[in-house]
């Protein structure tokens, strides 16, 4: 996170992007709302959704690293009711902050109203350490959703009891990754149909290695750049099937390779039916780890095109995604990264290599000012195309007092893909998006089951942004949850592939992505104005493999499907109850 980085541009070249990124902004929206007073998304005050909780960072004047990169966020369903809950994730006691009164993380049980009940302490998930990030995942097969807690300490690992409750089995399960845990994300690196764990790990930090690094010419003591601190390794964590995981950072090759890692997502970049990871690093090269299905990755970044900036320089990647953006049959990749740096928008070349289009597309003078954290490509207009949600606020609180352009709040983006690329549409888009935030984690959910997918932000030091998609539910669409059965029951790696007359689109559930954060497990389907989805074929992950052709089915409603069963089942809640 280069905080007080010093922009290379010259007047001419600055004034160029900004005009550029001006354009965009000013282009019409392609979404069209019945009514013609209402944007995209709307803000669900804590007022109507009774979610008051507030995260602390614990800022301090000595400017500690870990208080600037929280906090995680989560839609989850922790008690399969069929309407996403919300987990969040506090800091706490830790070797350098002692709270004056009692931090906790929270659970909101969703009422099925529009609003949120506070169950935290019923439940057992109020955390105990410096949090950060938080992964959602079923790694025992049990159908219920555990949480994984990354923490800057020790983390923790919430097994869900299926009754409300949830208990620590950290310890029993092996998963404490000692250090400064940040993003985490559940996937099957090995195909044998259970969950493995991957946990990122930033840079060595104590409070006996903070460093006095951060005084600059105003004066003060600012956050340090990470350039100050030493690179460590990122744990991968086998999972045994017996309530247990067995550490494989080194013998997988993970652990040969020293990262300053945030976001991480698991997507398959080569199409080999096997689970690769995308890893964001600050200050030193990103990650891209291949997978050879032998146990083994291969860290191949450089060689890929994604570990450096297009003039060669490591920069500081934070949120993360991946999606077939283009509708190519390959997945493509996105990292954030800080302001003067531009964001990347990878297209893989089908060869393991990938060029950075975010130039072209727009998108890089949109953000050259910004720093980028919680993000993910979805559907917000279900149109049947992939757009994108960004979330952004620089960690430096002070950065104002050094730059007029760069701030420490700053206003979430909006890309709308128009079928050739992405147009920035925020600026036509809503109060939501004049909104400045010093925004980290980023989550999507439909928490009111009404097809459209909604957001959840967290903010650093404040409290969670709540937005409700007014856009999505003006289309047609169809929302699946898949049950793995022989692959991994959170279906993690799955491809679906659906037609509606002249539409056809494919999307793969990838694990993770964003940063810090888990999403809504079900995959929404837009259509459009279409009224009828012709057919969905589902390839289920390895060691499965199957695939499966669904028809007759129902549109703007949920459906569950089983593997193996060759049939659709309406989900929680059925329509017809």
């Amino acid at each position: 996170m280069n905080r007080i980085r010093t922009a290379r541009l010259t007047r001419r070249e600055f004034l160029s992007k900004s005009i550029a990124g001006a354009l965009l902004v000013s282009q019409r929206p392609l979404f069209a709302l019945g009514d013609a007073t209402q944007f995209p998304f709307e803000v669900v005050p804590p007022e109507k959704s009774g979610i008051r909780w507030v995260h602390s960072a614990a800022h301090s004047p000595e400017k500690y690293l870990p208080e600037s990169s929280g906090p995680g966020v989560a839609f989850l369903d922790y008690d399969n009711d069929g309407w996403m809950d919300i987990y969040l994730v506090n800091s706490g006691k830790c070797d350098f902050f002692t709270p004056t009164k009692p931090l906790r993380n929270a659970l909101y049980k969703n009422n099925r109203d529009g609003t949120f009940t506070d169950v935290t302490e019923k439940a057992g998930v109020i955390g105990g350490g410096f949090g950060q990030g938080v992964a959602v995942g079923d790694y025992d097969g049990d159908g219920l959703p555990d949480i994984y807690v990354t923490q800057y300490g020790s983390s923790i690992l919430y097994h869900n009891n299926g009754d409300g409750t949830f208990t620590d089995v950290t310890a029993k399960a092996g998963v404490a990754a000692p250090g400064w845990a940040s993003g985490a994300v559940w996937f099957d690196y090995d195909n044998d149909g259970r969950l493995d764990l991957f946990v990122a790990r930033f840079a060595d930090f104590s409070k006996e290695l903070n460093k006095p690094c951060g005084i600059h010419e105003d004066g003060l003591r600012h956050y340090c750049i990470p350039k100050a601190y030493s690179p460590m390794a990122c744990w991968l964590f086998h999972n045994n099937g017996d309530g247990t995981f067995t550490d494989v950072s080194k013998e997988s090759g993970i652990a040969s390779h020293l990262g300053k890692a945030w976001g991480v997502v698991a997507t398959d970049i080569n199409n080999d039916g096997l689970m690769d990871l995308f890893v964001s690093n600050d200050t030193v090269p990103n990650f891209l780890y291949v997978n050879h299905g032998n146990g083994k990755f291969e860290e191949i970044g450089e060689i890929a095109g994604i570990a450096y900036s297009a003039d060669g320089v490591a920069r500081s990647g934070m949120g993360v995604d991946s999606a077939d953006v283009d509708q190519d049959g390959f997945m493509d990749l996105y990292v954030a990264n800080i302001n003067y740096q531009d964001y990347s928008l990878y297209r893989n070349n089908h060869d393991e290599t990938f060029d950075d289009a975010a130039g072209p597309e727009g998108i890089a003078s949109s953000t050259y000012l910004m720093s980028g954290w919680g993000l993910k490509f979805f559907d917000f207009d279900n149109d049947g195309n992939l757009d994108l949600f960004q979330a952004d606020g620089h960690p430096d609180d002070l950065i104002d007092q050094m730059h007029l352009q760069v701030t420490y709040a700053e206003r979430p983006m909006l890309f709308q893909w128009d079928g050739k690329g992405f147009r920035n549409i925020s600026g036509q888009s809503g109060p939501v998006f004049n909104q400045r935030l010093a925004a980290r984690g980023l989550a999507i959910g439909d928490f009111n089951n009404d097809g459209a997918t909604d957001v959840l932000i967290g903010v650093n030091d404040g409290a969670p942004v709540l937005l409700r998609n007014s856009a999505g539910a003006q289309n047609h669409w169809l929302g699946i949850k898949l049950v793995g059965t022989k692959s991994n029951r959170d279906a993690i790696g799955a491809r679906i592939t659906y037609q509606a007359q002249d539409l056809k689109r494919s999307r793969m559930k990838v694990g993770g992505g964003s940063y810090l954060s888990s999403h809504d497990p079900r995959i929404v389907l837009g259509i459009g104005k279409r009224e009828k989805v012709d057919w969905v074929e589902i390839k289920w992950p390895r060691p499965s493999g199957k695939t499966e052709r669904l028809t007759d089915l129902p549109i703007d409603r949920y459906i569950t499907v089983v593997e193996g069963q060759g049939k659709w089942t309406y989900a929680r809640p059925d329509p017809s109850s």
